[in-house]
């Protein structure tokens, strides 16, 4: 009788086992095996700048840090005049902060010019709240930054601790580079 208790246990056990188990070596053997059920991976859009670059510790005098009240920061830089491309940039600039929706105000939108400043009853009519500045030591920087790879003419994202995060080549699709500032927002308890 005893021998029969103990079958019993041992019975009860490994169903028990495979009961936990069992789902547990399935998703193992699904996601190993090539049957095309694993997860995919997540790319992004934009480059992410890597090393990340401290741009208060680098540039602590930039005036780039007391105009963006610790928000994120989407930022183009054009050094030369504002042409056809330039204000196009600016229009997806702005477009895709408003693409934001109710995350558009955790982001601050900056126009990094040269020694041509803009149209300033344009900007204040088309581009109303846009940031812009003249720093030659942060376009410097930025330039330097930039994938080597990727196009000039582009966009920058800095976070709100002044770290520069992505570069989007000129060229990109608003709703992409939305989608990964949107990401990057809903990850982040700053800004």
């Amino acid at each position: 009788m005893n021998d029969t208790k103990q079958g019993r246990g041992r019975l009860q056990f490994l169903l028990i086992a495979a009961i936990f188990l069992g789902p547990l070596l399935i998703a193992a053997w699904m996601y190993f095996s090539n049957a095309g059920l694993a997860p995919e991976g997540r790319t992004n859009h934009g480059a992410l700048l890597e090393p990340i670059t401290r741009l208060t510790e680098v540039l602590p005098d930039s005036a780039l840090h007391s105009q963006t009240d610790g928000r994120w920061v989407l930022l183009y830089e054009n050094a030369g005049v504002c042409d056809e491309d330039c204000r196009f940039s600016l229009y997806t600039l702005r477009q895709s902060r408003r693409m934001l929706g109710r995350e558009m105000d955790r982001l601050a939108r900056v126009f990094l010019h040269g020694d041509i400043p803009p149209d300033k009853v344009w900007l204040a009519d088309e581009h109303a709240g846009l940031v812009t500045m003249q720093d030659g030591a942060l376009a410097e920087l930025l330039k330097s930054k930039r994938p080597v790879d990727l196009e000039a003419g582009g966009y920058y994202l800095v976070d709100p601790l002044g770290n520069l995060v992505m570069y989007f080549p000129p060229g990109i699709d608003p709703a992409d580079m939305v989608e990964d500032i949107d990401h990057l927002l809903e990850l982040s308890r700053i800004g």
